[in-house]
C-alpha cells in the first residue's frame, strides 16, 4: 500500500513539475494584442505568414547593405537603420534582429531609449563611444563604458539605454538583438512628443520642470534616429 501511494505521489510531483515547465507566455512581437474572436477582424501577432519550405532560398536568409553608411544630418546626428524580417524574411521566428548604428562627429547621439520585447549587444566598428544603461527601480544604478572598434557592451532586457560619440570622426556599431521585433522607444521622444500630449501638469511633477518649459518642449519636434 505505501508503494502505491509513493508512485501517486511521484506522479503528481512530476505532473506538477511539467505544468511549471511548459506553463510560460511566448515573447510578445509588438506592443500588445487585444483578444478578438472574429477571424475577420484578426491580424498575425507577427503579422507574417510562413513560405513554404521547398521554395525557399538562400537570398531568404542574406541581406547586403550593412556597409552603407546612415546619414546623421539630423538634429540627433545618428541614423539607426534595423534588420527586421521585413528586410531579411529568413528572420522571421528566429528571435534575432540586427542594427547598423552611425553617429556622426563630436555628439551624435543615440538618445536614451529602451526596447521593450530585447536585449542587445553592440559592437564598435569605428570611432569611440560613450555607452551605458541605466538600472530600474529602485537603484536606478548608471553603467558606463567607452568604447574603441572591437569593443563589446550589452545592454539588458527593456532598460533605458545611449550611445554618444565623444570622437572627432564618425563612429558605427552593429547592434544585435534578441527579438525579430524588439520595438524601441525614444523617452524624450514619448515623453514630450506623444501624439496626443500629456497634460503639462503630469510632466511639470514627475520631471521638476516649469509648466513654460515644458510646454515648449512639447511644442518642439522630436526626430527618431531610424
Amino acid at each position: 500500500m505505501m508503494k502505491v501511494a509513493n508512485l501517486i505521489a511521484v506522479f503528481i510531483l512530476l505532473a506538477l513539475a511539467s505544468s511549471f515547465v511548459t506553463a510560460y507566455d511566448p515573447s510578445p512581437l509588438q506592443d500588445f494584442c487585444v483578444a478578438i474572436d472574429d477571424a475577420n477582424s484578426a491580424v498575425l501577432v507577427n503579422g507574417k505568414l510562413c513560405k513554404n519550405p521547398g521554395l525557399a532560398t538562400a537570398d531568404d536568409f542574406s541581406y547586403s547593405g550593412l556597409d552603407v553608411p546612415g546619414n546623421t544630418s539630423n538634429q540627433l546626428g545618428a541614423r539607426v537603420n534595423i534588420i527586421t524580417a521585413d528586410l531579411m524574411p529568413g528572420l522571421n521566428t528566429l528571435g534575432i534582429s540586427l542594427a547598423r548604428i552611425d553617429l556622426a562627429p563630436n555628439g551624435g547621439l543615440n538618445p536614451p531609449h529602451y526596447h521593450p520585447r530585447g536585449s542587445e549587444v553592440l559592437l564598435v566598428l569605428e570611432g569611440t563611444l560613450y555607452a551605458g544603461f541605466v538600472t530600474s527601480n529602485p537603484d536606478h544604478r548608471l553603467f558606463t563604458k567607452i568604447l574603441k572598434p572591437g569593443d563589446l557592451f550589452v545592454f539588458p532586457f527593456g532598460l533605458i539605454h545611449f550611445q554618444l560619440n565623444i570622437g572627432k570622426t564618425p563612429a558605427v556599431a552593429i547592434a544585435a538583438l534578441t527579438s525579430q521585433n524588439p520595438g524601441v522607444n525614444t523617452v524624450a521622444n514619448a515623453i514630450f512628443g506623444a501624439s496626443r500630449p500629456l497634460y503639462p501638469e503630469v510632466l511639470t511633477t514627475a520631471f521638476h520642470l516649469d509648466k513654460k518649459l515644458v510646454e515648449d518642449l512639447q511644442s518642439q519636434e522630436w526626430v527618431n534616429p531610424t
